[in-house]
């Protein structure tokens, strides 16, 4: 049977690439037992790891190992650093049969064609270096360089386990390929084992725990089921056939504080969660058509004091994908054009009245605007996106964890939940924004009648 070696590059005292507080060798651990994972679960195949948790082997010792053990094939998950982003893998820079060549195409072409144009990363391309673990392994080698540990936009996608589950198993399924692996017969049903991390009622929070775990170099996924009516979202970290095999991970997990528990099933068929329904109406993520001078402009027709908010409205959006001026026009709604007439004060900074629930009831306070306009932003990103905040952005919004993640994803669908009871609150912000609209459609059409007066009574 074909036996396949993947090194967790770095490890224990080397922590290989790091930034702010991650540490390469985390992440290439945890994606190595995913592709481990995913290759003992669907195909016919043999796997070892040069290393199984977090301790220091030198490149001499993976290398003799892989040699020792006749591998067919040796695999080296790395992530990169030192200012770039992007994808890319390498083989020996020296003489190489023509399989190693292959090999390499196909895997990188399988991940740019799945994962690099889904994710819109860069292909940085096929590569080759004079590597320890290339150059001295007796087989075919292929180092794989992830993404970028210290590029805000790799790493912000190396935090969402999404992308963590799907890079690793077209990793598994490109090598498979490659070495032309037959899959498993199908499983005659039986008990399995199943080792679980933790349950939740809420995706969100699965979806952060999972964020550790792989931070601390397991690797696993979110599988959803019913219990009495309700949804659960289990962080599934393997699933064995042999009960011995999933307590050997159990004490692992628990060894590193992560509380587990094993879970029997017996063949029981899969619940089946019904897709949701999606919201109707106009999408709250998308882009910013007025300019903070358009959004200002309208204000003032309104307020002349108001304050110079809609550049901060639309820096803050954007990087969570939200319609800036639409969010703008909902903030004029809620304080009433910036003249605050209601519970809450403009010293607050509270411009989308977070926590202001009635009966005198005044809110949240922020330091600043642009704590307060961020907050605004990030509580619309609860709402719409069921993904974590973005690595590099702190948490201002005092009651993010308290929505319902991905309960509305369009501005109608805040009816009754952003305001209560609120049965038209979307539409009210819509029909603000329409104004706005209208009202720079109207300066725009002013100001091109008279430039065309000027230009047809110029006399050169």
């Amino acid at each position: 049977m074909t036996l396949i070696i993947i090194d967790p590059g770095h490890g224990g005292t080397d922590p290989g690439a790091t930034y702010k507080s991650y540490q390469e060798k985390n992440f290439n651990l945890a994606i190595a037992r995913m592709v481990r994972d995913r290759l003992l679960s669907k195909y016919e195949v043999e796997v070892a790891l040069t290393r199984e948790s977090d301790k220091t082997i030198n490149l001499k010792s993976r290398t003799d190992l892989a040699n020792a053990i006749k591998a067919d094939f040796y695999l080296s998950i790395h992530h990169n650093a030192a200012g770039g982003s992007g994808f890319e893998t390498y083989i020996y820079n020296g003489t190489v049969p023509n399989e190693t060549v292959q090999l390499q195409s196909t895997i990188h072409n399988k991940i740019s064609t799945e994962i690099l144009k889904k994710y819109n990363i860069l292909d940085r391309g096929k590569k080759r270096a004079n590597f320890h673990v290339l150059r001295e392994t007796k087989m075919n080698a292929l180092l794989i360089e992830v993404l970028f540990v210290d590029s805000e936009k790799d790493l912000k996608l190396l935090t969402t386990p999404a992308f963590i589950t799907d890079i690793s198993t077209v990793i598994a399924d490109g090598t498979a390929s490659a070495m032309k692996l037959p899959l498993k017969p199908k499983p005659v049903d039986g008990t399995l084992y199943k080792v679980i991390a933790g349950a939740f009622s809420k995706r969100d929070n699965a979806e952060t725990y999972l964020n550790m775990l792989i931070q601390k170099g397991f690797g696993g996924f979110i599988a959803t089921t019913v219990v009495n009516k309700e949804t659960i979202y289990r962080i599934q970290v393997g699933a064995f056939k042999e009960k011995g095999n999933a307590e050997v991970l159990a004490e692992k997990l628990n060894k590193a504080g992560i509380e587990t528990f094993i879970l029997v099933e017996k063949g029981n068929p899969p619940v089946v969660v019904p897709e949701p329904v999606p919201d109707k109406g106009y999408k709250i993520q998308g882009n910013a058509v007025l300019s903070a001078e358009q959004m200002d402009a309208y204000t003032r027709t309104i307020n002349p004091g108001a304050p110079d908010l809609a550049a901060l409205y639309l820096a803050h959006s954007k990087k969570y994908s939200i319609r800036g001026d639409i969010a703008y026009a909902q903030a004029l709604h809620e304080t009433n054009f910036f003249r605050f007439t209601g519970d809450v004060k403009p010293e607050q900074n509270n411009f989308a009245g977070i926590g202001a629930t009635g009966g005198e009831a005044t809110g949240a306070t922020f330091p600043n605007a642009s704590t307060g306009v961020l907050a605004h932003i990030q509580h619309l990103y609860a709402y719409t996106s069921t993904s974590p905040l973005p690595a590099w952005e702190e948490k201002v919004d005092p009651r993010f964890d308290l929505v319902t993640r991905g309960s509305a994803t369009t501005w109608q669908a805040l009816n009754g939940k952003w305001a209560v009871p609120g049965s038209n609150y979307g539409e009210l912000i819509l029909s603000l924004y329409k104004k706005m609209i209208e009202s720079t459609l109207a300066k725009i059409e002013k100001e091109q009648t008279t430039l065309q007066t000027t230009l047809k009574n110029l006399e050169i």
